[in-house]
C-alpha cells in the first residue's frame, strides 16, 4: 500500500473587520444581550447609553479542525452474473457451451477490473469535537499558515488564543478509515491513501462584555462575517497563555510510550487507521 501524507498546518484566517467597527456593531446589539424583559422594555423607554458599562473586550483565535483525505483502489475480482429466463426457456447456449439452468436462471461468470476512489472532508469544532458543516464557508476567506511561536507570540500581545480540545489524531484515524472502505477483490494491484489536509485553522472573534443593572452579558462578533450573537462568551482564563509547540502534534497518551524515527504523528494515525481497516476486512466471512 502506497500511503501519502500531507504536512500539519496551522492558519490564520485574516479578519475582515477591525476592533473598532466590531464593538460599533456589539453596541448596536447590547440591548439584545440582556434578554426578552430587556429588549421589550427598550421598546417602551429607549435605555441610556450611561446605563452600559463595557466591563471586558477581547480578540480571540477560535480553531476548527480540516481533516481531507482520499484512497485509491485498482483490483480484480470474479464475479457471478446471475440471469433470469423466461418460463418457456428450455436450453440456452452461450458463446457456444451450454449453460445449465437452475430454477429459471442461468448463471454466467466474468473476471472484473475495478477502480475505486473516495475522498472525504471533514471539518470539525476545535472545542466541542462534533463535525459542523457550518464552517465550510470560512474556507473561502483568505489564511495565512503560521507556527506554534507566533501563536505564543500573539497571546502575549494580547489575542487570546483558544488552544483544541480535540486533538487530530482521533480525526484522522476515522477519517482514514472511512476512506478506505471495503472492498471485494480476489487481487488487489493498486491501494494509494492520501492524506491531503491535516489542518487547524484558526478565525478570529471579538467579544465584548457589558454591565448594566448588576447583570452581564457578552456579545460576540464574527470578525469575517460580521455576524453578531447576543449569547456570547469569553475566553479570559486563556488570556496570556503560551501554547506548547507540540499541541497540534499531540495524538495523546498512546504516543508518549512510541517512538518512530521519521515518521510524523500524522503518519503514526494514518498507518493505525489502516490497521484497523486491514484487521475488519480480514475478519470478513468469505
Amino acid at each position: 500500500m502506497d500511503v501519502q501524507i500531507a504536512e500539519e498546518r496551522i492558519l490564520v484566517l485574516a479578519d475582515r473587520m477591525g476592533p473598532s467597527e466590531a464593538e460599533g456593531r456589539a453596541w448596536a446589539r447590547r440591548v439584545e444581550a440582556f434578554g426578552t424583559m430587556a429588549k421589550m422594555a427598550g421598546f417602551l423607554a429607549r435605555p441610556k447609553d450611561d446605563e452600559f458599562e463595557l466591563a471586558y473586550k477581547e480578540r480571540r483565535l477560535q480553531p476548527f479542525w480540516r481533516i481531507a483525505c482520499a484512497a485509491t483502489s485498482v483490483y480484480e475480482r470474479t464475479r457471478d452474473y446471475p440471469i433470469s429466463l423466461p418460463p418457456e426457456v428450455q436450453a440456452v447456449v452461450v458463446d457456444g457451451q451450454p449453460r445449465s439452468i437452475t430454477a429459471h436462471r442461468i448463471v454466467l461468470q466474468g473476471y472484473e477490473s475495478c477502480r475505486e476512489e473516495t475522498h472525504r472532508q471533514v471539518l470539525v469544532d476545535g472545542l466541542t469535537g462534533q463535525e459542523d458543516l457550518r464552517l465550510g464557508p470560512y474556507l473561502d476567506y483568505a489564511a495565512a499558515p503560521t507556527e506554534p511561536a507566533h501563536l505564543a507570540d500573539m497571546a502575549r500581545e494580547g489575542t487570546v488564543i483558544v488552544p483544541p480540545k480535540v486533538r487530530a489524531s482521533g480525526l484522522v484515524r476515522d477519517a482514514v478509515a472511512r476512506a478506505i472502505g471495503k472492498i471485494e477483490a480476489d487481487k488487489i494491484l493498486e491501494e494509494t491513501v492520501r492524506l491531503e489536509a491535516v489542518d487547524l485553522y484558526y478565525r478570529p472573534v471579538y467579544a465584548f462584555r457589558y454591565r448594566r443593572a448588576g447583570k452581564e452579558a457578552v456579545l460576540e462578533v464574527d470578525a469575517l462575517t460580521g455576524e453578531v450573537k447576543t449569547t456570547g462568551s469569553t475566553f479570559e482564563q486563556h488570556l496570556g497563555k503560551v501554547l506548547e509547540p507540540k499541541f497540534l502534534l499531540d495524538i495523546g497518551a498512546e504516543a508518549a510510550n512510541l517512538f518512530i524515527p521519521g515518521a510524523t504523528i500524522a503518519k503514526i494515525a494514518l498507518v493505525k487507521g489502516m490497521e484497523l481497516t486491514e484487521r475488519r476486512r480480514d475478519a470478513k466471512p468469505t
